[in-house]
């Protein structure tokens, strides 16, 4: 074949590859480094280089990448770097005075000619009634559901690069520019301070000189807070011209994102892998993952090639202006740089919207003559890259952290059509990683106190050839099975929350070096064991490694072993990430979470074809049985995971999850020996059945309540372990009344959680799915949710919570609950 058609014939199929069906085209959010809740990052854009990589949470956290081939530099990751001048200044430098009322004003509020009447007061900024997660204290008191306020700002320049709101918001908010709508959040909240977008008719409305900001706030059930600036985000001159690599494709796998670009004549692929094998802890719990670069050639000819990868400071810190210092290190082979607060508060912030700021972030390259590495300004390393192909260390003292990065420059040399690879290592050390009743504990991986960061990534370089190889098999692997067990979509969402779902937990040794491994409630509220994040996020688990599960259930256990927790039911959390001394949540969710840990314990024991788990808490199992018997089965008004359409009493599903966590317990008896106990209480469950039956039954299915409101229905989700754990107790024609049934009420973007609203939990739909006999069924739930993950305008990792009608996100994001979606592939192999 002559050289020029072969090398056309390289350049077609590597363009093709970007056409080539991969995960739903379009995942909501790419994942790229997902080691914890604290280390979680992602793409938030299709490109990888056209917005900067951000936490979970959607702060800036950049990773920068350039290729500079035969001198001329291309981008590939990240974007152009911004700064944010204010315009209109937040309480975060200036307690600014404002004029607010708690009492709903009159029509024209918002507008420049209103005269407030007696209800409105004066105050300073910020607004909150002191349990909001954001860091500065109120210093306005509000403790209604409401609050609406008017501050007098003065602007004396409308020349702007990009004009945009400035401001944290608990829960929904509204903003006005001189009585003209700017921004409307809808129902959401953040507890840190964001950009957003402002309304054009806003914007024009903006006058030099006097201007009024007018701005309402919602706060239904707690953690209110409000404080609204404007700014001017620009973009920072780097004086020299920078290509955009051309994007060809992006592929996301269980464990690994991989991208591929053009740069001009030379071929760029980028993998991120974070290496979660769960049959392997002391593998799984490394807090690091692997990039990998491999560059060839396109058109035949060589070129030289260089890669520059950057971590910026903002990596180690919660806010942009804590001050950090960067340091260099070795570790066998290994060139490392990290960096951090200088203040170093370690455990000193909990909260949801928070980021980690103790501990150190690292970069680690091979140590090589064709390798540089730095600490510096990003501007000033940026740009001896792009102008000199170098870079050196321009700062070693400590500064902003906006103003820090660490710095690699890998030279691959001469590039022909045979791939060359480089690699880095990406990671953190957090010291110490919670605190567990008191006692700092350290990471999993840390346990052994002699252990630094430094060794643990000599261990992670060392295994890297094994490693990516076992990742890549393990993809395969769970791919094949999934597809097998629920078709390609259920495949695809599968190895899209593999990741999410892990990340968002932290294993640590607890006090008896045992296994915990405790979830962050991610945008829900920041509490950490949560038993209801743990209930439908175990099918992962189970399959892969159920002591990861024990380690979920533990902390409440031992919480009420210890005498700490003294109601004859199971806790909700163990308190705010990541402090767990103790239940945080204002309310208790009796029913739900001593069904779910009885139900998890049978789970266990199917799993491992054991009961001891459950021998080991049995007094503790036996009291939330006897709760459930005296209270499960016809709930009275009390919290429950389905209550974002308010509380119920009477819950159908709700009952059927007691009913079926009377079974487990059951069937647990049984297991260990004691049989007349066992079958005592699958005798009971079978009759509570057959009057759950009885009482729930509305003409083709079954009601919402059982008090029966007009037309009314909900998912009974809980009814898929009857199934998975061989119970018996519900008859068979149950499940099927409710699939037929459901199957009328879908949505474009997937089955309303019940019929008061038409958002849903995409979690449950997976258990709703697996309670279907016929795999046409199943997949014909799944397929909405196939759609809802490829076209959600929500650009953020996985939400489970969204809207059936136009698939946008209602709240939550990159939480644990994903799990769920393995419940199919559970099912399979327990049977």
């Amino acid at each position: 074949m002559p050289k020029q058609f072969s090398n056309l014939i390289f350049l077609l199929i590597f363009t093709l590859a970007g056409v080539l069906p991969v995960w739903a085209q379009r995942p909501p959010a790419y994942p790229l480094v997902t080691i914890d809740p604290y280390t979680s990052l992602w793409a938030f854009s299709d490109k990888l280089n056209e917005s900067p990589t951000r936490h979970w949470t959607g702060k800036n956290q950049p990773l920068d990448g350039l290729i500079r081939v035969d001198g001329r530099t291309y981008r590939f990751m990240g974007s152009q770097l911004t700064t944010l001048k204010t315009v209109v200044s937040t309480a975060q430098t200036e307690a600014y005075e404002l004029s607010y009322t708690f009492q709903k004003p009159g029509d024209g509020w918002e507008k420049p000619g209103f005269k407030p009447s007696s209800d409105w007061k004066t105050g300073k900024a910020p607004i909150g009634d002191g349990a909001s997660s954001n860091p500065i204290q109120p210093a306005t008191i509000w403790k209604t559901k409401e609050v609406w306020y008017r501050r007098t700002v003065t602007v004396s320049d409308l020349n702007f690069e990009h004009l945009v709101l400035y401001m944290s918001h608990d829960d929904d908010v509204l903003v006005y520019i001189n009585g003209v709508k700017a921004h409307d959040s809808g129902p959401s909240y953040v507890g840190d301070y964001k950009i957003f977008p402002l309304d054009a008719a806003a914007k024009a409305a903006l006058k030099k000189g006097s201007n009024l900001l007018a701005v309402s706030c919602l706060n239904p059930v707690g953690g209110g807070y409000v404080d609204v600036g404007l700014v001017d985000e620009r973009k920072v001159n780097l004086g020299a011209p920078v290509a955009q690599a051309q994007q060809q494709s992006v592929k996301v796998q269980a464990t690994q994102t991989e991208y591929k670009f053009a740069a001009g004549p030379v071929a760029l692929t980028v993998n991120f892998t974070t290496p979660l094998l769960l049959d392997d802890l002391e593998v799984a719990t490394r807090p690091a993952s692997y990039l990998t670069y491999s560059a060839q050639s396109i058109d035949g000819k060589p070129h030289t090639v260089q890669i520059y990868t950057a971590a910026s400071g903002l990596l180690s810190v919660n806010q942009p202006t804590q001050e950090v210092v960067g340091k260099r290190s070795s570790a066998e082979g290994l060139t490392v740089l990290s960096i951090g607060t200088t203040s170093q508060k370690i455990l000193g912030r909990k909260g949801d919207d928070v980021r980690i700021d103790w501990g150190y972030a690292l970069l680690a390259a091979p140590t090589a003559t064709t390798t540089q590495t730095a600490i510096g300004q990003p501007t000033t390393l940026f740009r001896s890259f792009v102008s000199k192909g170098v870079i050196a260390d321009d700062a070693s003292q400590p500064a902003a952290a906006d103003s820090r990065s660490l710095a690699v420059a890998q030279s691959l040399g001469t590039v022909s059509q045979t791939p060359k690879t480089a690699h880095l290592i990406l990671g953190y050390d957090d010291i110490y990683s919670v605190q567990f009743f008191g006692k700092n504990l350290r990471a999993w991986w840390r346990r052994d106190e002699s252990m630094t960061a430094e060794k643990m990534l000599a261990a992670v370089e060392k295994d890297y050839a094994s490693l990516t190889e076992k990742s890549r098999q393990f993809d395969q692997k769970l791919y094949a099975e999934a597809e097998k067990s629920g078709g390609k979509p259920y495949a695809d969402l599968c190895q899209l929350v593999y990741r999410q779902s892990i990340a968002a937990h932290k294993t640590v040794a607890g006090p008896k070096g045992e296994v915990l491994f405790l979830s962050k409630e991610n945008f829900s509220n920041g509490s950490i064991g949560t038993v209801d994040i743990t209930y439908p996020s175990a099918p992962l688990y189970l399959i892969y490694n159920p002591t990861l599960l024990k380690g979920m259930m533990e902390p409440i256990f031992q919480y009420s072993e210890s005498g700490k927790w003294t109601k004859p039911f199971a806790a909700h959390d163990v308190g705010t990430y990541p402090l767990a001394n103790g239940q945080t949540y204002g309310e208790d969710m009796p029913v739900e979470e001593s069904g779910n840990m009885l139900i998890l314990t049978a789970a266990i024991a199917a799993a491992e074809k054991n009961a001891d788990f459950a021998r080991q808490h049995w007094p503790t199992l036996t009291v939330w049985v006897d709760y459930l018997k005296k209270d499960g089965f016809d709930p009275a008004n009390q919290l429950c995971t389905d209550d974002f359409a308010g509380h119920l009493a009477r819950n159908a599903n709700l009952s059927v999850k007691a009913i079926l966590g009377i079974a487990s317990y059951g069937q647990l008896a049984k297991q260990l020996g004691q049989t007349e106990l066992g079958e005592q209480h699958l005798k009971l469950a079978r009759e509570l059945a057959q009057k759950w039956v009885q009482m729930a039954q509305d003409g083709d299915h079954y009601a919402l309540t059982f008090d029966k409101p007009q037309g009314s229905w909900s998912q009974k989700y809980n009814l898929v372990w009857d199934k998975l754990l061989d119970l018996g107790i519900f008859p068979k024609e149950v499940a099927e009344k409710e699939i037929r049934y459901y199957l009328t009420k879908q949505k474009p973007f997937g089955l309303p959680l019940d019929s008061r609203k038409t958002y849903t939990k995409s979690d449950w739909i997976f258990w709703t799915a697996t309670i279907a006999e016929k795999p046409q069924d199943f997949q014909a739930l799944i397929q909405p949710i196939f759609k809802y993950a490829d076209q959600t305008p929500s650009r953020v990792p996985l939400s489970d919570w969204h809207e059936t009608t136009d698939g946008k996100q209602v709240g939550f994001q990159a939480r644990s609950v994903v799990g769920a979606y393995f419940i199919k592939l559970l099912n399979d192999k327990l049977h």
